[in-house]
């Protein structure tokens, strides 16, 4: 009862409890493998006490009859787990070859890896972002999945396994989420100083919902405050638009993130911290403090610059 309680958390990264149909595929097929060696576990075991109990060695008992093999029982034991081996690799390379099929009836989507951020772009929708996938329930989404730099692995565990991503090469991942909600996902392949601060969120949300947030995205996103408006100077004269683009502006880097509605996303620095005006600003302030190994170097910026970007940055909705 100890061991089972450590059952009942909800944890957000297993694969437990997929909730899309190919986080559905593995489920089955690891529930079958289960089933299986479960029941040559309980026959195995279950012999084995037997002979152990029923042949034991008892006081002033005569040596056992000395048997040199039994031919039927042999043959039994060698056909026995080949047919469980076929059992198994039937199912197995279905599930294989359903999940190496590239989709034809799904959005499409493109996901470079980076150290250590994806950059996320919809083909169809002329829509960037990073470490942030947004997509409505109910619709099959297929990711081309590229690398910019090194060999990466790019993982939500409740939509289904892991694919490599590896540079001058393309892999394909696809799922249909089953429920709405945001599900975490990571770099699944060490990759670097910052593997581990390499994240990424898939964001389900309703069609309309959907159909909202691309239209926001393909407009331009412009500040509305004062303070907002000198942060978009504050910006414009400093390194950022070397690194980053903002759709609109003369910020056309891209070696960082696109940046053009980052005050939308739901997180910051590769994915470890939630988009709040005091994370933007401790980001901003010392990104290499914040994330070991970042690209982003440490500008140096004055508090009431930072104060400015933050307000800017925030506002690109």
């Amino acid at each position: 009862m100890l061991l089972l309680s450590g059952c009942g958390e909800q944890y957000v990264q297993t694969t437990l409890a997929p909730k899309s149909d190919f986080g559905w595929m593995i489920q089955n097929l690891l529930i079958l493998i289960v089933i299986l060696a479960a029941i040559v576990f309980v026959v195995v075991e279950g012999v084995l006490i037997y002979a152990i109990f029923r042949f034991r060695g008892r006081p002033g008992a005569p040596l056992p009859n000395q048997v040199h093999g039994n031919t039927r029982l042999e043959i039994a034991w060698t056909i026995v787990p080949v047919v469980i081996l076929v059992i198994i690799a039937v199912p197995t390379v279905q599930t294989i070859f359903a999940a190496a099929e590239v989709p034809t009836d799904a959005m499409n989507v493109r996901v470079v890896g980076r150290q250590w951020w994806w950059e996320v772009h919809y083909n169809d929708l002329n829509i960037t972002s990073a470490n942030e996938l947004v997509v409505p329930v109910g619709q099959k989404v297929s990711i081309d999945l590229e690398s910019a730099d090194v060999i990466h692995s790019f993982w939500i565990p409740q939509m289904g396994g892991k694919r490599d991503v590896v540079p001058n090469h393309v892999n394909n991942l696809w799922f249909t989420p089953e429920k709405t909600g945001v599900y975490y996902g990571q770099c699944a392949e060490y990759c670097g100083t910052s593997h581990a601060n390499m994240r990424f969120r898939l964001v389900v949300v309703t069609q309309d919902e959907f159909d909202n947030w691309v239209k926001t995205q393909q407009v331009p996103a412009t500040p509305t405050t004062e303070e907002a408006k000198r942060g978009a100077e504050v910006f414009a004269q400093s390194a950022c638009v070397g690194c980053h683009t903002i759709d609109g502006t003369a910020a056309k880097g891209t070696s960082g993130p696109n940046l053009s509605h980052v005050g939308s996303r739901k997180a910051l620095a590769g994915g470890i911290m939630d988009n709040t005006p005091e994370n933007m600003a401790r980001w901003l302030k010392d990104p290499p403090g914040v994330k070991p190994g970042s690209l982003m170097p440490n500008l140096n910026l004055s508090d009431s610059d930072i104060s400015a970007l933050v307000a800017y940055l925030e506002s690109l909705k």
